[in-house]
């Protein structure tokens, strides 16, 4: 090898080795410069016609029907349609439900990531000086992150597809799926708008609340109005920001259904304060036949819009009927649609359920200026999201079943009506479902 050869492979080396040199100081450098990144949402949850004594929300029922965690064997934590639940609950009907008021955090600390941290919090939220964070077990999985191989069931019968507020069925309805059809055919029809998936993608590089050391939620006086601040291990000195009414808890839901199963069912509801949007769901079972009812206007089944939506896309929403306006306070299921329902008798009825959009709002530090750059990227970000929904049960008496008796402010329902079941609610829904989204 000649002498200026070897004068050029060490020049060479020295090159990559101080290319190497550079990269690994940067590297904490690279890291520090994007952001912390908290996600918070905020959901209150109820179910409609029970006692609050008894509530405990409707979010592990909504979310194990519809794309949510179910109840699994262990004590692990799932983050299910921006909430997390308490797997290995009592799967019964009282005991399925989380807490009807729930704060869920997820937090990025790049710095960090996956170490425990905590966000100081106001006396008003009546939960203690801290929350903490802490990095889930090895066993949480994501929302649609299959457990292990699942076998999809023979799905038979039919979906008679209803929508639309009003007394009548409006001509042209219902639409007619044939479940026994190539999918190909008729799995557009259900698709429809969905919510689009914002949630914070939480893994092992996040720390979240609730979490095996506190599971402590909010009460019915609680509120986050005051000033909060995450603290930690590499967490910006900075992360201090206030919230105020726009961001706190939003107001349960409170509707009212007049009419049997046979008759046109009548909805209202108070107006809930800071609500962008309304949209209301309804299914039963008939036989082999699932019947979905959605207060879309524009035929829309409404399976995928029960999550949270940001103002401008719940404007263009209602703009295109896919979602009621905020002034509204009432609408009607068609007459009779559920009336070939099984009854209380055999678990069925049809399950309503109802969701409020509430505002969302950004922090920042610095705050974004006007123009910014492509490239400008702040030292940390805080997002809040607020929604309320509920639950009834058509054509069951909740108020009766729990306190064992009728409900005073209420009529009577058929005898067939009268008793729970405690072969489960809409037999057969849990199958279908499963079998049309793969879950």
């Amino acid at each position: 090898m000649s002498q200026q050869t070897s004068l050029g492979a060490l020049a060479g080396s020295r090159t990559a080795i101080a290319l190497v040199a550079a990269l690994l100081v940067a590297g904490p450098s690279l890291a520090q410069t994007a952001p912390t990144q908290l996600w918070v949402d905020l959901s209150t949850s109820t179910m409609t016609g029970m006692p609050s004594m008894m509530q405990g929300g409707v979010g592990g029922m909504i979310g194990g029907l519809f794309g949510g965690r179910g109840g699994g064997g262990s004590q692990t934590y799932g983050h299910a349609s921006g909430r997390f639940i308490q797997q290995g609950s009592n799967p019964g009907l009282m005991g399925a439900f989380p807490p009807d008021r729930v704060i869920d955090v997820a937090l990025f600390n790049p710095r960090r990531p996956g170490v425990e941290a905590a966000l100081a919090i106001p006396p008003t939220m009546g939960m203690g000086e801290q929350l903490p964070l802490v990095p889930p077990s090895p066993s949480f999985r994501e929302p649609g992150e299959a457990a292990g191989p699942t076998e999809v069931p023979d799905i038979k019968g039919r979906i008679l597809v209803y929508w639309g507020c009003g007394e009548k069925v409006r001509p042209g309805q219902p639409r007619v799926i044939n479940l026994a059809s190539n999918p190909t055919q008729w799995a557009p029809v259900l698709a429809g708008r969905h919510a689009p998936e914002r949630a914070a993608r939480v893994g092992a590089q996040h720390a979240l609340y609730p979490n095996e050391k506190n599971t402590v939620n909010p009460q019915a006086n609680t509120s986050l109005q005051g000033e909060h601040q995450v603290l930690g291990d590499g967490v910006p000195t900075s992360m201090r920001f206030t919230l105020g009414e726009r961001q706190d808890l939003m107001t349960a839901i409170r509707l009212q259904t007049r009419g049997a199963l046979t008759d046109s069912i009548q909805l209202s509801w108070l107006p809930i304060p800071r609500a962008h949007a309304y949209h209301l769901h309804a299914m039963g079972m008939a036989g082999q036949d699932m019947v979905l009812w959605s207060s879309a206007d524009n035929g829309d089944a409404g399976l995928g819009l029960f999550d949270y939506l940001t103002e401008s896309t719940s404007a263009r929403w209602v703009k295109d009927k896919v979602l009621l306006s905020p002034e509204t306070t009432e609408c009607a299921v068609p007459q009779g649609i559920f009336a070939g329902g099984q009854g209380a008798e055999a678990g069925g009825g049809a399950m309503l359920r109802m969701i409020a959009y509430g505002p969302e709002s950004h922090f920042s530090h610095p705050v974004k200026p006007a123009n910014a750059p492509k490239n400008w990227q702040p030292e940390w970000t805080v997002r809040v999201r607020t929604k309320s929904q509920t639950m009834a049960m058509l054509g069951i008496d909740m108020s009766g079943m729990a306190s064992g008796g009728q409900a005073p402010d209420r009529e009577a329902p058929p005898p067939t009506e009268e008793k729970p079941s405690s072969g489960g609610i809409l037999p057969g829904a849990g199958t279908i479902l499963r079998g049309i989204f793969g879950r």
